[in-house]
């Protein structure tokens, strides 16, 4: 375990990242006593510097629900990052690529919560109930913890999951009208389809991503509240962008296209 005042400094770096689009060096390390709790304190105190702010939490984001991913991160389970009213970026926008320390696009699954939900003991028919509508999107990653080989959880979990943004879609399915396992989404690049996966991807059932969150949640008193937006996780590869990138996410089963480039 670090002590106290090394998680707060490494936090300080962090914050220190998002604002001016710098990167740091892999934390464990760095830090080889650093541990996922560590990880965990960290992440909740550079949140806690943004509200500080004045920003506010807007919902959540979950990654590495892939075993694959999650083999590649030294993990046994998803991470997740609490996103904030600024990261949630317009459908079409263009943003520029000077912006972003080291961005890559996934495409997923966003469900809007319409009634408060709090762990634990959360399984899918409660994610149901709660569940308002779901939306595609696409999440923008990026890293303050500059990625290199060995990168693992730990590092990923104090960089907020290495959160950068959304593009919320404009078109709410309900999950009575769909069967969320069966969504295919692809991602397209000036063009190209470069990627294309189902949501069954993300443990078995985006709904599954969900409820585990909300448990995960739990342990530090923490809960869903209405209007939460929660990313459930890729189904794809995330894949990196440049300026001059034009990038749709197409969807079947009604969801349509999300939109946005890089200048």
């Amino acid at each position: 375990m670090l002590s106290a005042e090394t998680r707060a400094e490494i936090a300080d770096k962090i914050v220190r990242c998002f604002k001016d689009k710098s990167q740091i060096p892999l934390l464990h390390t760095a830090y080889p006593e650093m541990e996922i709790e560590d990880s965990y304190r960290i992440q909740e105190q550079v949140i806690g510097a943004f509200l500080a702010e004045g920003r506010r939490i807007k919902g959540y984001k979950i990654g590495l629900t892939s075993k694959a991913m999650q083999e590649m991160a030294g993990s046994t389970e998803p991470d997740y990052s609490a996103m904030l009213d600024d990261m949630f970026i317009a459908e079409g926008a263009e943003l520029a690529r000077a912006d972003w320390a080291d961005p890559i696009v996934e495409i997923e699954l966003a469900f809007v919560m319409k009634a408060p939900l709090q762990g634990p003991g959360i399984n899918v028919a409660d994610v149901i109930r709660a569940t308002d509508f779901v939306l595609p999107c696409i999440e923008l990653v990026d890293f303050r913890v500059a990625r290199a080989p060995g990168m693992d959880v730990r590092d990923t979990i104090a960089d907020l999951a290495a959160v950068g943004g959304v593009v919320l879609g404009g078109n709410p399915v309900s999950l009575r009208d769909v069967d969320v396992r069966t969504i295919q989404g692809s991602l397209i690049i000036n063009g190209e389809t470069r990627e294309t996966g189902l949501a069954s991807a993300v443990l078995g059932n985006p709904l599954t991503a969900v409820a585990w969150l909300a448990n995960k949640l739990a342990d530090f008193g923490v809960s869903f509240k209405p209007g939460d937006v929660i990313l459930s996780g890729s189904f794809i590869r995330a894949l990196p962008v440049a300026a001059g990138d034009d990038i749709v996410a197409r969807f079947d089963s009604g969801f349509g296209d999300v939109a946005l480039a890089f200048v």
